[in-house]
């Protein structure tokens, strides 16, 4: 089984750029927690160590106290899948294209799409759904170190702050968040992560919440690897396994002496338990060679069209996920960013191909399956790139200015949220009102995070006072007084 297991600042009007001055909240690294996964605890499983069945996460009592302001939310979207873009992709030959002859090569095709400039040579299938999108061109990172920026948009918060140590991941606090609206029945952890190794956990929270991690789903598989077991070929005989387990060590596990990290290791025998031998897990995770292909460049398959697929397929199955974090990288173009050097390497057309297809696919299949209104789609990644002409290496470096996409989920179609000059360089009309006591300025990650609670029905302001130091952890960090909140210009 343990292989298994190891897979107080005044309310006064301030802007974030005060905020940052004043409280720069670094720390060190003064807490750890035990990494317990999900994944280990199949492949325990399927070697024939079985457990006692245990009642499913709802039935989990754990102390909280949470307070909220009592926030309006939009509340528009059932589920939320996020792209992060890992390496910073190039905001002006993509979501914010600033054409300029002789730089970017012709076949980008700018062309207007509805008021919008579009690449519709580089990405034509989501050229093609501009009219169901919101684009976000006046946000802007704080960091342009990667590790410091990924994990930034993933927590919505300086990771270097008092907090950042034992912040979850957005999608962790949207699975607590959810917990009391699973069914019985349903098998699927709430938040998954496709692709996504380097997703953040779910920091002080139960390791319960942490994203479910799915590697290179490709065609052939049939389901999650380890979900039967090689002693037992029926759900049956794995129950009698299971159930010895329990007889030595439930009562260990079950309000653990032993502190979190057992009862950790309890929540995830339950919801391991419930995806072995389940065909919920092949229906949300095969791969079929023609829907990957149509994911894919059309002829093969791409690990990116593929979690894309999956993602789909997952909500679809209606198994309990409602948080899904697909990673794509790496868009760290600082050399040869249009593959004049090496046209079939790592490049901006070779990636934005992969992207356009399988998110263009994704929205495609969401729309036919009638999940379109209710899944909010976020891409984004950490920050942007360079702007005008590209550097001697061929290439475009670091940029704080960035973009970003948002689609279905309650979103108005066509938005354009702000405006950038000429070059991308500076941002000339923000294009949506800010947050309460700080008007009138660029979006941030912190307003993303606001922007996918408030679709999510979350408030948040929220405030939990179960954080190891009972300071109070903020869901959005200052949001409270106002300084951050939803970009609502983008919904319907």
């Amino acid at each position: 089984m343990n292989k298994m297991i190891g897979k107080l600042y005044p309310k006064t009007r301030v802007s974030a750029e005060e905020l940052a001055r004043k409280f720069p909240h670094y720390s060190n690294n003064i807490l750890t927690r035990p990494d317990v996964s999900r994944r280990g605890f199949f492949k325990a499983a399927a070697a024939g160590l079985g457990g006692s069945f245990l009642l499913g996460q709802q039935a989990r009592a754990q102390s909280q106290i949470v307070v909220n302001s009592g926030m309006k939310t939009k509340g528009t979207a059932k589920n939320c899948i996020v792209i992060h873009l890992v390496g910073a992709m190039s905001h002006t030959d993509t979501f914010d294209l600033k054409f300029q002859t002789g730089v970017q090569p012709a076949s980008f095709n700018p062309t207007m799409v509805n008021g919008t400039n579009w690449p519709m040579g580089l990405m034509p299938k989501i050229g093609n759904h501009l009219g169901d999108v919101g684009i976000i061109r006046s946000m802007s990172a704080h960091a342009l170190v990667h590790s410091l920026a990924q994990t930034w948009v993933q927590i919505g918060r300086n990771p270097a702050a008092a907090l950042g140590d034992i912040a979850p991941n957005v999608g962790s606090v949207i699975a607590i968040e959810k917990e009391k609206e699973r069914k019985a029945g349903q098998v699927l952890p709430t938040f998954i992560g496709l692709n996504a190794g380097a997703a953040v956990g779910p920091g002080y929270l139960s390791a319960a919440y942490a994203p479910f991690q799915v590697s290179n789903p490709r065609v052939g598989n049939t389901g999650v690897s380890d979900t039967t077991n090689s002693r037992a070929s029926t759900q049956t005989a794995f129950d009698i396994l299971f159930n010895k387990l329990q007889g030595y060590d439930g009562s260990l596990r079950v309000q653990a002496p032993y502190g979190s990290a057992l009862q950790d290791m309890d929540a995830l025998y339950a919801q391991a338990h419930g995806m072995m031998y389940s065909p919920a897990i092949n229906a949300a995770f095969g791969v079929a060679q023609t829907d990957s292909n149509r994911y894919g460049t059309g002829s093969a398959s791409t690990t990116f069209g593929n979690a894309c697929l999956v993602a789909k397929q997952i909500l679809a199955a209606d198994q309990g996920t409602r948080f899904i974090q697909i990673d794509f990288g790496s868009w760290d173009h600082h050399t040869d960013i249009y593959g004049t050097a090496n046209p079939n390497g790592s490049n901006v057309i070779t990636m934005g191909t992969q992207l356009d297809n399988g998110v263009g696919a994704m929205l495609d299949d969401l729309k036919s399956a009638g999940l379109f209104d209710q899944t909010l789609v976020v891409i984004l990644g950490e920050f942007g790139r360079t702007t005008g002409t590209i550097t001697a290496a061929g290439g475009r470096d670091h940029f704080l200015i960035q973009s970003a996409m948002m689609a279905g989920g309650g979103i108005k179609g066509g938005t354009v949220i702000g405006t950038t000059n000429a070059l991308g360089s500076a941002i000339t009309d923000f294009g949506w009102a800010g947050s309460s006591t700080a008007p009138n300025r660029n979006a941030w990650a912190e307003d993303i995070e606001s922007t996918i609670y408030s679709a999510m029905g979350v408030d948040w302001t929220t405030i939990r006072y179960d954080d190891p130091f009972k300071r109070g952890y903020e869901y959005v960090p200052f949001a409270s007084i106002g300084t951050y909140g939803p970009i609502n210009e983008l919904f319907k």
